[in-house]
């Protein structure tokens, strides 16, 4: 009876550990959510036509954010290990590299935003739109900076197991834009209407704002003082850089692997017409909100689990991915029943027209299904980060997503004949798969002591990488 009242305590103070990280990050993944959502409002009011160009623009957007996003998570996990290792010293540099890196993915970020035309041409945009879109990625491009930069100081302050500057410039960024939004697509204060032009120059401020007030809030704040992040800039440092590479380019195909296969499967319902286009929209739109949650506890996981590496406390590793995938069950569980329970009354707040509430309510259900996959995969991949163990969760990543969930996908939604139900089958099975093979490599990874040839792996030139 003692060793289980131990456990429990021990449980206990994970989970309290845990959620104290996540919710702040809950919150500021919502933030992100909202001002999708406020571009989407504003610019629909304006014209059904910028609706669309800026809906186009936003999806090109985010398969290049993404990738960029992906890389820099690598910093979290690597100043997580540091920080349990007690390596204060170490992480300033590294800090500095990120910033490198970031600057260089900001340019490859915007050269491909300025230069998206062809792609639009290639996924059969309606040439009416193609204009206005790049005119909306051209104008966001130069955002490209700002949201590099601040995802390296988001990093930083992940990895320090500090994650409230999440919620807090979240926060900020999506009270900046709804009047940036307003004032410059309809034609405020003087300003000329720019209508999706507008929106993109809107979403750059925006991201300019965010990083210029969150690196004023760490320079001249107390909690990193003592790591003299801004002190001084050294040149690039290759090893450190290309470490944060080894870990970041898989995470940012896995970004990839899991965003195509939602794009993809969006452009092959457009095929099925207005109602299953919108009947989809629906449905997604309420999953990608609830989906917020286990990804808040995915990148409280990963600090959790990057943290108790890099103290080598194996049990610590095995209790913060276990107690976070425990979590994410609870609040799946929760998720799921909602939309199983209420898929009707969900589909009528976004539409009044019964086809589209039919179709909603029944990918709603689905929806529910995939709950706890898409939780399990979300969770264990992000545990697997903390490990930095991220070559092959990527591989399984394209298993799961391209080689099991798209196939079977368009197969039963066009040579099966089940149609938009049939692609969200193709996208249960795909995230099924994802979230068996993810939880058996975390299974296999903390069963004995291979993790521990990833922990704390040189990020700096010597005599800072030989340092344990």
């Amino acid at each position: 009876m003692p060793q289980i009242l131990a456990l429990d305590t021990r449980f206990g103070r994970e989970i309290r550990a845990t959620a104290r990280l996540a919710l702040p990050l809950i919150a500021g993944q919502l933030s992100a959510v909202g001002m999708s959502a406020v571009d989407v409002a504003l610019a629909g009011h304006y014209s059904a036509h910028t609706l669309a160009a800026v809906a186009v623009g936003a999806n090109v957007w985010v398969l290049g954010l993404v990738s960029a996003v992906g890389v820099m998570m690598a910093l979290s996990p690597s100043v997580a290990q540091l920080d349990g290792a007690n390596r204060h010293h170490d992480i300033g540099p590294l800090f500095r590299q990120a910033l490198w890196l970031a600057a260089a993915l900001s340019v490859l970020l915007w050269f491909g935003a300025r230069h998206a035309g062809p792609l639009l041409a290639l996924l059969g945009v309606d040439p009416a739109l193609r204009a206005d879109a790049r005119a909306f990625l051209q104008a966001l491009s130069w955002g490209a900076p700002g949201l590099c930069g601040y995802f390296a100081l988001r990093g930083l302050c992940e990895g320090s197991s500090w994650t409230r500057p999440t919620m807090l410039f979240g926060l900020f960024g999506l009270a900046v834009l709804v009047p940036l939004d307003w004032i410059l697509i309809y034609g405020k204060w003087g300003l000329p209407a720019l209508g999706a032009r507008g929106s993109g120059i809107a979403n750059a401020l925006a991201l300019w704002l965010q990083l210029l007030a969150f690196a004023a809030y760490l320079k001249f704040g107390q909690r990193f003082r003592h790591l003299d992040l801004f002190a001084r800039m050294e040149p690039p440092d290759w090893p450190a850089i290309r470490h944060l590479l080894w870990i970041g380019v898989p995470m940012a195909v896995t970004l990839l692997m899991e965003a195509g296969l939602f794009v993809i499967s969006a452009l092959l319902i457009s095929r099925l017409g207005t109602v299953a286009i919108d009947g989809h929209q629906i449905a997604i739109n309420v999953a990608s909100v609830t989906f917020m949650v286990p990804l808040g506890l995915a990148l409280a996981v990963t600090v959790r689990v990057g943290h108790a590496a890099g103290r080598g406390d194996a049990a610590a590793v095995r209790y913060a991915g276990f107690t976070g995938i425990a979590l994410t069950l609870v609040t799946q569980a929760v998720s799921a029943t909602v939309m199983l329970a209420l898929p009707h009354a969900i589909a009528h707040v976004y539409s009044n027209d019964p086809r589209v509430i039919a179709l909603a309510a029944q990918l709603l259900i689905l929806a529910g299904i995939f709950q706890f996959s898409d939780g399990i995969q979300v969770v264990s991949n992000g545990a697997l980060r903390g490990l930095k163990d991220t070559r092959m969760p990527m591989l399984i990543t394209v298993v799961a997503y391209w080689l099991v969930g798209m196939p079977t996908g368009a197969w039963l939604a066009f040579g099966a004949g089940h149609g938009v139900q049939g692609m969200w089958v193709g996208l249960i099975a795909g995230l099924t798969a994802a979230a068996l093979l993810l939880f058996a490599r975390w299974v296999a990874q903390t069963r004995g002591d291979g993790w521990r040839r990833l922990a704390v792996a040189p990020i700096a030139k010597p005599p800072l990488e030989t340092a344990e």
